[in-house]
């Protein structure tokens, strides 16, 4: 008993050629298929190079383009041949010239030996296959498709709606059951005959001939007919994209492969000298005699189509980055935004780090510039303070910020008079624990001693932004950890919410605050309040803020009671 190896070439002939070598020497008679498109004279040479090998044979050329017929049609004439004219022949594996045995050609015989009657095709109903890509599963096989899909992909997709529409459906032969899988199969010599001497086989090649990518079906769904034992995987290592494309093997996949413990490894590029070298040189060398597993490393490419198709939080990249929703996590960390609070406290921002332990800037997204952390104009990543290159691209420098510094909490302060581009985006990302004293912008102005008029119109101004951010801060759709206090409320007992908003950054181990951050001194801000309300500008932000309100020294007034036990 022997096993017989078909290839279908369509290019790399010199790879090709060697590893029709490595099959003969093996001990398994070859017969290769070469795609039509291959200009005459490379096929001539190839068959030359060839020649003086007795069992590697050539078939009936076929141009094989991909999703037609012409890719099964190789395969029978290549098969009908090879068991024609090799009756010891107990299995025919199908593979193709950028395939490459990864294992000494006797294990693969040793193997199949031992299960005489296996036919290894995967072979699933369309109803369970997860990996169908483009759309058609069950349609492929009730639909016409005279179109090519990568030539002419818009007349494909205008038929495939047009018989969608007209809801037409082609007859599937009876007793077929439409099966899928991968193409690269390796079928007994009783099953791989019955097939193609099926006195129904014109009728099935007719059918099949109209079904979408053949390849995959033709001899899956046939299989299901007469074999009397399938295991449904393929000896082929195979990999595929999250876009159905084929995982290119190079170099330093070596040791990748081996641990497959594989028979066969497609698609190998054809410069891989060292994969080459290792696989086709060495046949004698030390491979463990294992059930084949692709198992052990699909968990690895699990990975890279995670990572292509999600990428690292915080990091955007080409394919995601002009859609919203795409990101794998806006930003890179998380992050604390604080409105109001350096404009209702003195030295907020160095309180704020000696209690956390973080890094507080200012105003990172403020008119002038950006306020990065003890006056730095350049921040790790060699982000700048210019404000116009900031606002180029807010979005940008806010995550390009956070996923320089990661590892670090960033702390900054916001408010109305900043570019209010960057709110919503601060929203919708989980990663932000957003603060707001609402109407603490009225301090500075307070305190300004400017034109009344002036500030009355700033004070408009100011409460019309931020009224405006209140209510993105306030959508449903909103992701951020947010907690909004009116300026009243929150000097009633600011420690409380302190304490909470220092736990939640945890920089430090929990502990009850000891230093409070000293409040501005709001002695007539009421009568200021009143004043704007007698001009005809309504201050509702602030609250039910009291005209003459209790003056606040920092601390809380009044104590809890606690008992010390010996």
């Amino acid at each position: 008993m022997t096993v017989g190896i078909v290839m279908l070439v369509h290019t790399a002939l010199d790879r090709a050629a060697q590893t029709a070598r490595h099959w003969s020497r093996g001990g398994c008679p070859v017969v290769i298929h070469v795609d039509k498109i291959v200009p005459k004279s490379r096929y001539d040479r190839l068959v030359k190079d060839l020649s003086d090998l007795p069992d590697v044979l050539f078939c009936k050329r076929h141009r094989c383009e991909w999703g037609t017929w012409g890719l099964v049609a190789a395969s029978q004439d290549a098969s009908e041949r090879l068991l024609d004219r090799f009756e010891e022949v107990r299995h025919v594996y199908l593979s193709s010239g950028s395939c490459l045995p990864l294992r000494p050609v006797h294990e693969l015989c040793h193997y199949l030996r031992e299960r005489p009657r296996t036919d290894f095709i995967e072979s699933a109903t369309t109803s369970d296959v997860p990996w169908t890509v483009g759309g058609l599963d069950q349609e492929r096989f009730t639909l016409h498709f005279p179109f090519s899909w990568r030539k002419n992909r818009y007349l494909f997709d205008k038929f495939v709606d047009l018989q969608r529409a007209l809801r037409f459906e082609r007859a599937i032969p009876e007793g077929v059951v439409p099966h899928m899988g991968s193409q690269w199969w390796c079928l007994t010599r009783q099953t791989l005959s019955a097939i193609l001497q099926d006195p129904a086989r014109p009728q099935h090649d007719a059918y099949f001939k109209r079904v979408w990518i053949p390849d995959e079906s033709y001899f899956q769904t046939l299989a299901r007919l007469y074999s009397t034992q399938i295991e449904s995987r393929s000896l082929t290592l195979s990999k595929f994209d999250f876009q159905g494309k084929p995982h290119i093997f190079y170099d330093d996949h070596l040791q990748l492969l081996r641990r497959s413990d594989c028979f066969v490894a497609r698609k190998i590029w054809p410069h891989a000298d060292r994969l080459y070298q290792a696989f086709l040189t060495d046949p004698d060398r030390a491979m463990s005699r294992q059930e084949p597993s692709p198992g052990k490393i699909d968990r690895i490419f699990a990975k890279a189509v995670e990572r292509r198709t999600r990428g690292r939080s915080g990091l955007f990249m080409q394919s995601r980055y002009p859609n919203i929703g795409w990101e794998n996590g806006i930003t890179a960390g998380k992050y604390s935004v604080f409105h109001g609070f350096s404009e209702l406290f003195q030295d907020f921002g160095p309180w704020l780090s000696r209690a956390t332990g973080a890094q507080v800037h200012g105003h990172l997204f403020g008119p002038e510039r950006a306020e990065f952390a003890n006056g730095q104009t350049v921040i790790n990543g060699a982000l700048p303070d210019n404000a116009k290159l900031r606002d180029a691209n807010p979005k940008a420098f806010l995550t390009n910020l956070l996923w320089n510094t990661r590892g670090e909490r960033q702390c900054f302060q916001y408010g109305p008079g900043d570019n209010p581009k960057i709110n919503w985006h601060m929203a919708r990302d989980p990663n932000a624990q957003i603060s707001v004293i609402s109407g603490a912008w009225a301090v500075p102005l307070f305190k300004s001693n400017a034109n009344f008029a002036e500030l009355r119109a700033e004070a408009a101004r100011l409460q019309k932004i931020e009224s405006t951010m209140l209510d993105e801060l306030r959508s449903p759709d909103v992701k951020a950890r947010v907690r909004v206090w009116t300026m009243a409320e929150f000097i009633e007992a600011p420690m409380e919410p302190l304490q909470i908003l220092i736990d939640e950054i945890g920089q430090k181990p929990l502990r009850r605050l000891a230093e409070a951050p000293r409040l501005e001194d709001l002695s007539g801000f009421g009568q200021f309040l009143q004043n704007l309300k007698n001009q005809g500008m309504h201050p509702y932000l602030m609250g039910d803020f009291p005209v003459d309100p209790a003056p606040y020294h920092g601390r809380d007034q009044s104590r809890k009671p606690y008992l010390i036990k010996k």
